[in-house]
């Protein structure tokens, strides 16, 4: 049951950081300082006045940032190297002691967790960019919000919980890529068979 509820959190924070890394730190450091919930000892790195300050300001300028159409697609391709990195560094944190084998393979699994979500909402950001009002743009930011905030806290709570949720959301991740990498086979691969004229 610990291992779920390690592994809970470590998804859960892990997917949180990929849309959003500075509010889901910050969570982390409130929540470690104020106790919100019974952690694990580990997680008192993130009890900081310097983490946590730190990721408050820089989630405000995202917060701001965020609400632009085209300046939020360049934010997110800054954040492209920046989310998984961050994720990995959740996922360890979340972990605790263990051995340098297990610590390496929970930093890939976060990274790539935390990838995976950082690369829908960005690829549904700039598709929704196209549009020329931008209150669906508000709109998704804003939803993008309280899902990481809501997120957060299911996973300070019920990490059981988080693990379910986040395994779905991977699945349909995964179900969504693969339908539109054939779509997009389908539509670069056909080639034209018809006979030459001579």
């Amino acid at each position: 049951m610990d291992a779920l509820i390690t592994l809970g959190r470590t998804l859960g924070f892990s997917f949180a950081a990929g849309v959003n890394l500075y509010a889901t730190v910050a969570i982390l450091g409130l929540a470690s300082r104020y106790g919100w919930v019974t952690l694990p000892p580990q997680f008192a790195v993130f009890d900081s006045d310097l983490v946590i300050a730190v990721a408050a300001v820089l989630y405000a300028i995202e917060f701001f940032a965020d609400k632009i159409p085209w300046v939020d697609t360049a934010w997110d391709a800054v954040h492209t190297f920046i989310r998984p990195v961050g994720g990995a560094l959740i996922a360890v944190a979340t972990l605790g002691e263990a051995s340098s084998t297990m610590t390496g393979l929970v930093a890939l699994l976060g990274g790539g967790v935390a990838a995976s979500s950082h690369l829908t909402k960005a690829g549904a950001r700039a598709t929704v960019n196209t549009s020329p009002e931008p209150f669906s743009n508000w709109i998704l930011s804003l939803a993008e919000d309280v899902f990481v905030v809501g997120l957060g806290i299911v996973t300070l709570k019920y990490p059981l919980i988080a693990l379910a949720v986040t395994a779905v959301l991977l699945v349909i991740i995964a179900v969504s890529a693969l339908f539109i990498a054939r779509a997009v086979r389908r539509r670069f691969g056909r080639t034209d068979t018809s006979p030459v004229p001579l």
